[in-house]
């Protein structure tokens, strides 16, 4: 099967340790609203997408002197960028093609959301090819604003292949848009997070 390319550009995720500057900066630059937030996240938007930026408060989720590299180059700054694809079916498609180049996601999750996976390029970029599980961006707000993302604004692992899987056996790709489950939350992988 061919790839397909990305319907649109969805989204950029920060890190940093200046969370509040930054929510502020972009709030005000992009008259943006928050669309939901925590100590650890923040999620903004200045359309109708359910986010446009995402911020990831270093502070709370490495704080200095525990013992972590906290200054280190490359972990503070952009986390990734995310492209959205039209359907299930042409993002596993793209998965299918690029595992038989050797080309392999370091993280499935679904966000509840969106079903997500990440890449990372030769140079350790990191890129979410993304689709949309609710049909409107008044269903992703609204999921957004209730107690499942509450619970679990992270996101719940999956196993692309157990999908397939599934699929073979006579389940439809549409039939996991939806987050039915809210835990276990998924530690954070790539650069901000656990190695995958």
């Amino acid at each position: 099967m061919p790839l397909v390319s990305p319907a649109r550009f969805v989204h950029i995720v920060y890190r940093t340790r200046r969370s509040e500057q930054m929510i502020d900066w972009y709030q005000s630059v992009f008259n943006a609203r928050i669309q939901h937030r925590n100590p650890a996240l923040a999620f903004l938007t200045y359309d109708e997408e359910h986010h446009r930026f995402a911020f990831v408060n270093l502070d709370v989720l490495m704080p200095r002197g525990a013992g972590a590299e906290t200054e280190r180059q490359g972990l503070i700054g952009m986390d990734h960028v995310a492209y959205t694809h039209e359907s299930l079916e042409i993002l596993f498609g793209n998965y299918s093609a690029l595992k038989a180049r050797g080309i392999l996601p370091y993280w499935c999750i679904h966000h509840g959301v969106t079903v997500s996976m990440y890449y990372g390029d030769p140079d350790g970029n990191q890129m979410e090819f993304q689709v949309d599980a609710f049909a409107s961006n008044e269903e992703a707000n609204a999921f957004m604003s209730g107690p499942g993302f509450a619970q679990n604004p992270i996101g719940v692992e999956f196993d692309p292949e157990d999908w397939l899987a599934q699929v073979r056996a006579g389940a439809k790709l549409a039939d996991f848009l939806t987050r039915r489950e809210h835990l276990p939350v998924s530690p954070v992988r790539g650069a901000a997070g656990v190695p995958a």
